[in-house]
């Protein structure tokens, strides 16, 4: 357990609190209900594979933030989709012995605080593997400033995920991931 200013971090068992990290991730990054829905039977998937890690952001007996991860295997669809972007860069080594952040997400209002940051660093941390791999939205946003500082790279930029406008950027880091204010 770790504590934060007002929020508390700790593992979490991901299937039993899947309904209310949908509903932060709903916030966070602007779902709808029925992707909401479709989301939620991936992430009761995911909360069965091996090696998956789960942390939950505690304020006041609520949820106000979760990330959890896993090593990443070539078979699952979000490899499938980014391996062809990846290894064009010359970066499909990346999809093997990597653990993948999946999700992160902190509500909007204790965004800034250091929860994201606490979260992607225990995940990291806990997994035991030598480098992360994780997609982001392929924008200028505060997600990607905070994983550049953590010491990820762009690996692939303007890859396309079936169902979504949105382009992402994939991006790699070393671990232990970065120290904040270091070069």
């Amino acid at each position: 357990m770790d504590q934060l200013t007002g929020v508390t971090i700790e593992a979490i068992d991901l299937a039993a609190w899947a309904p209310q990290a949908l509903d932060v991730q709903a916030v966070a990054f602007g779902l709808t209900p029925e992707e909401v829905g479709v989301r939620l039977h991936i992430v009761g998937r995911h909360a069965q594979q091996p090696g998956v890690i789960a942390f939950g952001a505690m304020s006041g007996g609520r949820l106000v933030g979760f990330g959890y991860g896993m090593p990443n295997q070539r078979e699952h669809w979000w490899s499938t989709v980014i391996e062809p972007y990846l290894t064009a860069g010359g970066y499909g080594g990346w999809l093997d012995e990597v653990f993948a952040v999946t999700e992160l997400h902190v509500l909007p209002e204790f965004q800034g605080q250091g929860v994201g940051t606490r979260l992607i660093r225990l995940l990291c941390e806990r997994s035991g593997m030598d480098r992360s791999i994780l997609s982001a939205i392929d924008a200028e946003t505060p997600a990607r400033r905070l994983y550049r500082a953590l010491g990820y790279q762009d690996l692939a930029r303007a890859v396309r995920f079936p169902a979504t406008e949105r382009l992402y950027a994939v991006m790699g880091a070393h671990l232990p991931l970065r120290e904040l204010g270091r070069g």
